[in-house]
């Protein structure tokens, strides 16, 4: 019998951890012009187990209005007090902004492996009160922005064990 790995996160990365819980919101694609080209609702189970292979994962879910629907597991390691994503789909990392003080932010840089010429940073604003956060995606290829992502999320629950994944 196997044992379950115990998980400890760093503190480094206490402002990521106010992210635990269900998101629901909208993406919104933009070119490099300001055209919106997609829109989308998404559900995010951001989750930070006690136990098991991996400190942080993340589930996201996607339905636009033709009916179309998306799925993408992103389970993650800690590398170098950052979170860490190495999967089929992409390679990045998350990390806390120390330099923030009041700890709202939450910077990620990753690369799509479809996608191996082009990049996106991206900034997380998370809510004095918890329940709301902004996120900025901003595509780069070849060293110029391609275009940005806009995403407005409410946390609908905090606890993210009550809903399947």
């Amino acid at each position: 019998m196997q044992q379950a790995t115990t998980l400890t996160f760093p503190d480094t990365l206490a402002s990521l951890r106010r992210h635990e819980g269900v998101w629901e919101g909208t993406y919104r694609y933009y070119d490099a012009t300001g055209e919106k080209f997609d829109e989308h609702a998404s559900r995010l189970i951001c989750r930070f187990p006690k136990t098991g292979p991996y400190p942080y994962h993340q589930t996201n879910f996607y339905h636009w209005s033709d009916g179309r629907k998306d799925e993408r597991d992103f389970p993650a390691m800690i590398v170098a007090g950052r979170i860490s994503w190495d999967n089929e789909l992409i390679q990045g990392w998350a990390a806390d902004v120390a330099l923030d003080e009041f700890g709202r932010t939450v910077m990620l840089h990753w690369v799509r492996k479809d996608m191996p010429d082009a990049y996106l940073y991206e900034m997380i604003q998370l809510s004095d009160c918890g329940r709301y956060r902004s996120r900025v995606w901003q595509w780069f290829a070849a060293g110029k922005l391609t275009g940005r992502t806009l995403i407005d999320e409410e946390r609908v629950s905090a606890s993210w064990d009550a809903y399947p994944v």
